[in-house]
């Protein structure tokens, strides 16, 4: 269960499941919300620190890919995923209107709508990753296979090779 008293609809929802996960706290940059910045802040390898991303494929529309924060996605890769043949980024500014979050605090979990999940295979050589907990200043800390089976994940090679 939560072991933090972080609130938010992330939160909730992992607690409602009764999934064990906890949250942890950071200090925002408002100048640098970057992952690798969260990762360095928790003392932490940024391949264990994952970021959410929002993509659209031209056939299946809106998915999202979860990637450790030093990495890029590699958009063939993804697309590949999905079941598409090309994908792109969405915009930075439809973000909110499409997931409900912003940029900083987007989380797979909790999103306005279930959009076909992708995790990128390396979080399976964490007992634990982090995730935004859908607010910045927050993330939550939970095993990768209680998530992968809570949002029905598909684990997937999904980086681009220059880390």
């Amino acid at each position: 269960m939560n072991a933090s008293g972080v609130k938010t609809n992330v939160t909730r929802l992992l607690t409602a499941a009764g999934l064990s996960f906890r949250t942890v706290e950071y200090e925002v940059d408002e100048n640098d919300l970057s992952g690798v910045h969260v990762a360095r802040t928790l003392g932490l390898s940024p391949d264990q620190v994952f970021k959410t991303l929002v993509l659209k494929g031209e056939k299946v529309g809106y998915f999202v890919c979860c990637v450790p924060v030093n990495a890029e996605v590699d958009l063939k890769k993804a697309a590949r995923a999905a079941g598409d043949k090309k994908a792109a980024m969405i915009p930075m500014k439809d973000l909110k209107e499409v997931t409900g979050y912003i940029r900083g605090g987007c989380s797979p979990v909790g999103m306005k709508k279930p959009f076909p999940t992708f995790l990128d295979e390396t979080a399976v050589l964490f007992d634990e990753i982090y995730l935004s907990a859908g607010q910045r200043g927050a993330q939550i800390v939970i095993a990768p296979e209680l998530l992968t089976e809570y949002l029905h994940l598909t684990q997937a090679d999904l980086t681009k090779e220059n880390r």
